[in-house]
This record gives C-alpha cells, sequence and structure tokens, in this order.
C-alpha cells in the first residue's frame, strides 16, 4: 500500500510532525497498515479536526481513515445508522435529516467522522440532556494490535477504554449509532445577554433543564463589572407546526451554506487584543436582550464557521491553542478565578464558550463531568502562554478538574492522573491488549499514556 511522508497537524497548527500517511480503501488494508506499522507504531486519523497532537505520530505511521466512509444499513424505523468509522456527521446530516433523523451529539464541526467522535467522545450543545456520543453508540468494530476485528459492544471495559481513548485501543472500523428524531432541518432558538459571570450562571442553573441545546458565548477581554458579560443561546429542535407556510414544503432539507474560504497566508498578529476587543464589543452590542423562538438552519445554530473553509488560517502561521477545562458543580468559585485571571491578562479570545456538563459519561478517558466546561482559543504567539496555562492547569487539577485531551497539546503529564482518575486501568489494559504499542502518537508519548 503506498505512503507518503507529510507533515502533520492538529487544527490548530501547532507543533507539526512528519509521518508515513496511509490510506486504507478496505478492512484488509487497515488491517495490513497496522501489522506494518514499524517500530514507532501508528495512529489512525479522520478529518484533522482533533486541535492538539492527538492524530499525529512523529516518525510513525498515520492512518487516514476517510477512505471508509460507506453507509451500510439505516433503520429508518427504529432510528440507527450502521457505517464506517471515516464516514463524517456531515455525510450523515445529508443522508439522514430527510428522513427525519439528525446524528445524537454534534460539536461545533461537522467535519468529524464518526470514529473521530468515538475516540475523542465528543460532546456538544447537549451534553446536560443527552450526554456525549459514546453513551449512543451501541457497538463498533475493532481492529486491535493483534490483527483481530473485535465487535465490541457497551459496558464492556474494551468499549469505556476505547470511548475517549483517543485511538489508543485500535482502529475503529464501523459503528452503530443511536439517532435523533427531528420533524424539521430547523431550530427554534432563543437568545439574551447576561452582564456577567454570575448572571449568565444563574441563568443556565435555573433555566437549562428546558432546552435540548445550551451555550454561552463569553467576552473574555471585558473587565470591571462586565467580566464575563455573554450571550446565551438555547434552543430546540423546531416542530412541523412551528415553521411557516413555505418552510413546509420542504421542512426536512439540508443546504449548508459556503463563504469563500479563510487565505492562505493571513499576517501575523492580525487576531491581537484591539481587534477582538472590537469584535467582542460588537457582537455583544448587537445580540438582543432577550429574543424567543427564532427560526435558524441547522448550520447557523450548530455549525457558524464550517462555512468558512479553512478558517484556522486566521490565526496566522504560528497557529493558535484551544484551552477547555471542566470543573464540578460547587467548584464556581475556581470557574470564576480562571475567568478573572484570563480577562486580567487579556488574553485575545473570540471563541469562548461556556456550557453546563451533565451526568458523566463512561469512557474511562472522557471528558465530561458534572459540571462547568469552559472553551477558549489563544493565539499560540502570545508572550507567556505556556506558563500562564500551566498555572491554569494547577488549578483545574486541584479544583477536581480535567483539560480536554481532544483539544490539548501542552499539558504536562504529571497532572494527568489527578485528572482523570480512571486513567492506571486505561493504561494497564492497553498493555495487556498493546503489548508492543502499535498504537501511539505524539499525544500519548506526551503524556505517558
Amino acid at each position: 500500500m503506498p505512503a507518503d511522508s507529510v507533515s502533520v497537524t492538529g487544527w490548530g497548527r501547532t507543533a507539526p510532525t512528519t509521518a508515513r500517511l496511509v490510506r486504507p480503501r478496505t478492512y484488509g488494508e487497515a488491517a495490513a497498515a497496522v501489522r506494518e506499522c514499524g517500530a514507532r507504531g501508528g495512529i489512525a486519523r479522520g478529518l484533522g479536526r482533533a486541535y492538539g497532537d492527538a492524530a499525529q505520530n512523529a516518525g510513525g505511521a498515520v492512518l487516514d481513515m476517510t477512505g471508509l466512509d460507506r453507509i451500510h444499513a439505516i433503520d429508518a424505523g427504529g432510528g440507527t445508522v450502521l457505517c464506517d468509522a471515516g464516514v463524517s456527521l456531515h455525510r450523515l446530516m445529508e443522508v439522514l435529516l430527510p428522513l427525519g433523523w439528525f446524528v445524537p451529539v454534534t460539536p461545533g464541526t461537522r467535519y468529524v467522522t464518526v470514529g473521530g467522535a468515538i475516540g475523542a467522545d465528543i460532546h456538544g450543545k447537549n451534553h446536560h440532556v443527552s450526554g456525549s456520543f459514546a453513551r449512543h453508540v451501541l457497538s463498533f468494530e475493532l481492529l486491535t494490535a493483534d490483527g483481530e476485528i473485535r465487535t465490541v459492544g457497551r459496558g464492556t471495559p474494551l468499549f469505556d477504554a476505547t470511548a475517549g481513548g483517543m485511538g489508543l485501543t485500535g482502529v475503529i472500523l464501523t459503528a452503530t449509532v443511536r439517532l435523533q428524531p427531528v420533524e424539521s432541518a430547523l431550530m427554534s432558538v432563543d437568545t439574551e445577554r447576561a452582564v456577567d459571570l454570575d448572571d449568565l450562571m444563574a441563568r443556565l442553573t435555573a433555566t437549562d433543564h428546558r432546552y435540548r441545546y445550551s451555550v454561552a458565548w463569553i467576552d473574555l477581554l471585558a473587565r470591571g463589572s462586565g467580566t464575563g458579560r455573554s450571550v446565551l443561546t438555547r434552543g430546540d429542535h423546531a416542530p412541523l407546526d412551528a415553521l411557516p407556510p413555505r418552510a413546509r414544503r420542504h421542512p426536512l432539507a439540508f443546504r449548508p451554506s459556503r463563504l469563500p474560504a479563510a487565505p492562505a497566508f493571513v499576517p501575523e498578529g492580525l487576531l491581537g487584543r484591539t481587534t477582538v476587543g472590537l469584535f467582542n464589543e460588537l457582537w455583544y452590542r448587537k445580540a438582543p436582550r432577550a429574543r424567543t423562538g427564532e427560526l435558524q438552519p441547522i448550520p447557523a445554530f450548530f455549525h457558524p464557521l464550517d462555512g468558512v473553509p479553512h478558517w484556522n488560517r486566521v490565526y496566522g502561521r504560528g497557529g493558535f491553542v484551544q484551552y477547555q477545562f471542566v470543573v464540578g458543580h460547587g467548584r464556581e468559585e475556581t470557574l470564576r478565578r480562571i475567568v478573572r485571571r484570563i480577562s486580567e491578562r487579556r488574553c485575545p479570545s473570540f471563541l469562548a464558550v461556556l456550557k453546563r456538563f451533565g451526568e458523566g459519561d463512561p469512557g474511562w478517558l472522557s471528558f465530561p463531568v458534572p459540571g462547568w466546561t469552559l472553551a477558549l482559543d489563544i493565539p499560540a504567539g502570545l508572550p507567556g502562554l505556556g506558563a500562564f496555562l500551566d498555572e491554569l492547569d494547577e488549578e483545574v487539577a486541584g479544583a477536581g478538574g480535567r483539560v480536554y485531551l481532544a483539544k490539548d497539546a501542552r499539558l504536562r503529564p504529571e497532572l494527568l492522573d489527578a485528572m482523570y482518575p480512571r486513567l492506571g486501568a486505561f493504561r494497564s489494559l492497553r498493555r495487556e491488549l498493546d503489548p508492543r504499542g502499535v498504537f501511539t502518537s505524539d499525544l500519548s508519548r506526551r503524556l505517558c499514556l
């Protein structure tokens, strides 16, 4: 099977490394690629939307799984789909929405594969109601280091190690996923402004149970009495009787729009404090103080950035760090303190979101736990950024929280055990399942996984 030596990086475009990129088109070719990984091992890769180094493997093999992209069966009555791991959520939406079904969980981009969704155990705006992606996976087929293809069902140690296991237990080949029924491809959306972080948390705590989807954009450059001022957006799939007559003719039509791609070259420093501060001010001011029942297309509500191909280029050649952490209920003061620290340091982030997580998920390395999660983007070249994020890591770990491995590219390994209590069980299963370390990545080496 041909392989190209290429430079591979995450969506944040930091820390590129060179690997042999292998593109299997059959399960047999995938098995052959695993057998031929060599001393540096291999790791599966989907559409490259992990922000950090989870799908990189310096000096080894990277298996591009996007060629395995068949939808094998749809149970339109029972609401399940059996598909290859390389199928994207975008493709599932194209096929399933006209049948009245939607993916159970989607992150901020639909350009992730089903295999990647399981490996990172992705979450979305509905975690407080629906949990993470793996909660809706009934079973999957896993190619393990010994060359076997195992059918893995829910409630087994191998399932729980693979869900959120960042591809380190094997290569997911197929999955059966339970779907969400919908009546239309539109969302009924409520939007309101919160004057500060406490106002936002109070609104979320009091009323989140009324909504399937909920997320807040936060202005992390606001200071003083406006620290944490936010725009809160919540909604659910619009029922057929809420649509205007014209929209009822084709209620399940899925028509994503696309803008021109971001330019290949963007001047360094474009997203500095001045430009991001101006953007944040305008974004907050233009948001309605309170608006209910607005109809929005699914792409606009869930994936606004997908309309701009290669939007990650706007950070310049240095790329950006996406930092996401969670702290539990009862640790709100830690969240307040971190938001104040980010605000006082003037970190220029225009993609900062706060959500509430519901019940934790069974994956041993799954990220969500009940509580509050904040995600923000920061230009990688910001002076002193590494040391500052190290300090935040200490605060998060001290509060019993954790950072999201699918977005990480710089966490220190000594904090990992405190953040992920099931890490010992994960490492033990890996040693038993893959004693030669066939499946490895830049992330696993850095964090001693």
